[in-house]
């Protein structure tokens, strides 16, 4: 599984009250990280949509194991990757480190969609283009 990796600070406005990183904004981190996988193959998201003619790769579901707490000053890096392919969706991994230790887990699952012919507004499940697939897995890499 190719790994991209992310750095960042936690800021005060990503805290609580009692000073700890606020749950919901870990799912922020983990989707601006998973864009961040496509980036890491020289495929910004907006590239992404447009190269292989994407309407986007909604989220169906998700999840995280909360290990350690996360603090307004401390410094985090986020690995993720693409664990599963699946026809039309795949499964992300990501694990959040504060200060080496793993903080937190997430578990994604999204779905590679086009805008269905007959009603535009709609959106449709498609296959993962096998040229995409390859270079997410670092096949010709």
């Amino acid at each position: 599984m190719r790994i991209s990796r992310r750095e960042r600070d936690v800021e005060w406005g990503d805290c609580d009250p009692a000073g700890i990183v606020f749950n919901p904004r870990f799912f922020e981190w983990f989707d601006a990280a998973t864009a961040g996988i496509f980036t890491s193959i020289g495929i910004p998201k907006a590239e992404l949509l447009t190269r292989f003619n994407c309407a986007g790769i909604p989220l169906v579901e998700t999840r995280a194991r909360f290990l350690l707490p996360s603090k307004f000053g401390d410094h985090v890096v986020i690995e993720s990757g693409i664990a599963e392919f699946g026809r039309s969706s795949f499964k992300v991994e990501h694990k959040l480190f504060n200060k080496g230790a793993l903080a937190v887990e997430g578990f994604e699952t999204r779905v590679w969609t086009a805008r269905d012919p007959v009603n535009p507004g709609k959106l449709r499940s498609q296959p993962i283009p096998l040229e995409l697939i390859a270079l997410l897995k670092g096949v010709g890499a």
